[in-house]
């Protein structure tokens, strides 16, 4: 009998890798796609994980730098932030979004995932998300204060899936003149969901980050579950 959560391999294009797989009691529900910030699939990623698989989800979280270093696992402070700008910076998003790929196929193929997958990304993670709906893989994305989507926004036609997006309205990483950007570039679609939490900072939903703002992390968990329900 399987116990989760465990760590599974995806078979990537260009070598396997391991993915955090948490599962709801019930053993079945629709699939998530939970992509890391920076700091790897760590502490926080993982109770991410498990909230939504209690939540009632199938969640996989692939390791986005397998190929620098499997399984890096950093904290939020001075130093373990630069380490990861180091491993953001020397990553391949081709190679990424390959990635991606892989491991929304192998999600979709899990025994008791639905028809429906959904992405949700944090950070770095967030334009991921971004990507994987502009690329076709997912049903539908969430992106969590999304860095560069801004500058991603030539592939917003592409994107024929319901997004969500959520921003801090005190980010230091995110100007508020992205945020705007991104809005009047989505104006007209109904289906893409946009929301601004004015007190809040980069990696609000983070509880082991100084930044971390309870209501708003509380408020952006229940828009994002009812998307969820709405589009999975």
């Amino acid at each position: 009998m399987d116990t989760y959560p465990q760590w599974i391999d995806v078979h990537g294009a260009d070598g396997k890798f391991s993915a955090y797989l948490a599962v709801p009691r019930s053993g079945q529900g629709p699939g998530i796609l939970l992509i890391q910030e920076i700091f790897g699939v760590n502490a926080h990623i993982r109770s991410v994980a498990d909230q939504y698989a209690a939540d009632g989800f199938v969640v996989l979280a692939p390791d986005m730098f397998w190929r620098q270093q499997p399984r890096v696992e950093l904290g939020y402070d001075e130093q373990d932030r630069g380490k990861a700008a180091a491993f953001m910076q020397k990553a391949d998003v081709a190679k990424a979004q390959q990635d991606i790929a892989a491991t929304a196929k192998e999600l979709r193929g899990l025994p008791g995932v639905g028809q429906k997958i959904v992405s949700i990304g944090y950070c770095w993670g967030g334009r991921m998300s971004y990507l994987a709906a502009a690329n076709g893989h997912v049903d539908a994305a969430v992106a969590y204060y999304g860095g560069g989507i801004q500058n991603c926004l030539d592939r917003a036609d592409d994107i024929k899936v319901p997004l969500l997006m959520h921003f801090g309205g005190k980010d230091s990483h995110i100007p508020k003149e992205a945020v705007r950007s991104i809005a009047e570039r989505f104006g007209e679609r109904e289906d893409v969901e946009i929301h601004l939490y004015p007190d809040a900072e980069h990696g609000f939903n983070c509880s082991h980050r100084s930044t971390y703002h309870q209501r708003s992390a509380t408020e952006a968990h229940g828009h994002t579950l009812i998307f969820l329900s709405e589009n999975s």
